[in-house]
């Protein structure tokens, strides 16, 4: 039977040999979110969140997005894969500098979202 995407990533963890306080600064994912993500009591966490860890532990991001499996209407997350997939793609194009400031405006719109 396959991992479960939050096997995976708490695997991750503990092979960096981080613990989850750890992770939240390097992230800005609170210890507790992460802790539910690991538990599987979170099975499709926020796109933006399983691609900070992806980078955090040097993981596949296509294949933690397989992991999370349907979309929350039902449907495959397929569509959702092709846009991440482009907007990788359009960010690996760009200077150091300007993913910096892509990643911060992201960071910005989602915490609006959040704060919405």
């Amino acid at each position: 039977m396959p991992k479960t995407l939050g096997q995976v990533l708490k695997d991750a963890r503990e092979k960096s040999g981080k613990s989850l306080r750890q992770v939240e600064e390097m992230t800005g994912i609170h210890n507790a979110h992460l802790s539910q993500i690991e538990n599987d009591t979170i099975a499709k966490p926020d796109l933006s969140m399983l691609f900070d860890l992806a980078v955090a532990y040097d993981l596949d991001y296509q294949d933690l997005l397989r992991r999370t499996g349907k979309s929350a209407n039902g449907e495959t997350s397929a569509r959702q894969r092709q846009r991440t997939t482009a907007a990788m793609r359009a960010l690996g194009e760009l200077s150091v500098a300007d993913q910096d400031e892509v990643l911060g405006f992201m960071a910005q719109l989602r915490n609006k979202k959040r704060s919405d």
